[in-house]
């Protein structure tokens, strides 16, 4: 290395300062197996003192573990690689505290095919690893309790038509077969979130977005869900309401969620207001219940996936789904209490294209 990690008189060197500006932890040595770099980062979770580490071998500082108690360098064996070997795919780990550690590893060689000069080895916390494993949980474990119910229904109610179809009234068999269907229903549309979910994750939502009047598709969907509640449901328009510009399906899932997200978590009357937007050039969408309201210390978790509250139970990806469509079509949601008690949700849509690049 032209420059020392470390100048004489204890001051960090430029490499060095670049070297702990690096978010993930790096760790460098030579061909003699001497290690000569180490940012903050790196040595902080291999538990040793950045400024000490230097010069010393790679096995006293690298000292991660496998399942089986084998060390980073007895496994990987970096100095022995074949000449076409450029590095050490990302491994899982176990520093001196216990805590998992993600490792990379680039081969320095003089030459393509030549011997390895030197190695340099990136270290990253597995905590945002152990976090995506819990979210995979989740989903798995919302997937398998929000499957359950419907299948079941719809198993007992065919079971029951197979081997008393001749035994049941005309009635009996339109309500079963009505429920079968409404379980059907229910099961298609957890499928439909689940997809949406995984392509705002991507950023592979398809749109087909074109000029629509909100005026129509709200009404769908409040006779839509009117017919299913006995709860009430008062819809306000503003006159000369301009047209969104808006994928209709997506639209309407979004008025759906929202209102829908009222009846159950909220209370009372739910009110929804359609009016032009004071943000942007388009329509403000306006959902009101009557119930205790979102804190304000909890209005960003609300668009989270897997958020829930109280006992009214759901998937919690509706308002995940909804923030999602909102910002795809050039949009936003925001919350804030509805006068006299109870959550107000807002969406600004927009009557132009204005989708993010």
């Amino acid at each position: 290395m032209s420059e020392e990690s470390r100048r004489v008189d204890g001051t960090p060197s430029r490499l060095r300062l670049l070297a702990d500006a690096y978010p993930d932890g790096i760790l460098g040595a030579t061909r003699d197996g001497i290690v000569t770099i180490l940012n903050s980062q790196g040595a902080a979770l291999l538990g040793v003192d950045p400024h000490d580490a230097m010069g010393l071998p790679l096995d006293d500082v690298l000292r991660l573990l496998d399942q089986d108690g084998q060390t980073w360098l007895h496994v990987n064996r970096p100095w022995d690689s074949i000449s076409i070997v450029r590095g050490v795919p990302e491994q899982s780990w176990v520093n001196a505290s216990g805590e998992e550690v993600l490792t990379t590893a680039k081969l320095v060689r003089d030459e393509p095919l030549g011997r390895v000069l030197g190695i340099a080895v990136g270290l990253r916390s597995g905590r945002g690893r152990a976090r995506l494993d819990r979210e995979r949980s989740d989903l798995v474990a919302m997937v398998a309790h929000e499957l359950r119910s419907p299948l079941t229904g719809v198993k007992g109610f065919v079971q029951a038509l197979l081997n008393r179809w001749d035994k049941l009234t005309d009635d009996q068999r339109k309500l079963m077969l009505t429920t079968v269907n409404a379980d059907a229903d229910r099961l298609a549309r957890l499928i439909a979130e689940l997809l949406d979910v995984a392509r705002i994750d991507t950023d592979r939502l398809q749109l087909y977005p074109r000029e629509s009047s909100a005026e129509v598709l709200v009404r769908r969907v409040v006779d839509s869900i009117e017919a299913g509640t006995a709860r009430e449901i008062h819809l306000e328009v503003e006159e000369d309401l301009p047209e969104v510009f808006a994928d209709p399906d997506k639209f309407t899932q979004v008025v759906t969620n929202l209102v829908e997200n009222a009846v159950r978590h909220g209370q009372g009357q739910v009110s929804l207001r359609l009016a032009a937007s004071e943000s942007l050039d388009g329509v403000r969408i306006t959902v009101d219940d009557e119930g205790d309201g979102i804190p304000v210390e909890l209005r960003r978790r609300v668009f989270t996936k897997f958020w829930t509250t109280g006992d009214s139970g759901g998937t919690g990806l509706g308002m995940y789904i909804v923030g999602g469509l909102a910002r795809a079509h050039g949009g936003w949601v925001t919350i804030d209490d509805a006068p006299g008690g109870g959550a107000r949700v807002m969406v600004d849509w927009p009557s132009q294209d204005l989708r993010p690049d």
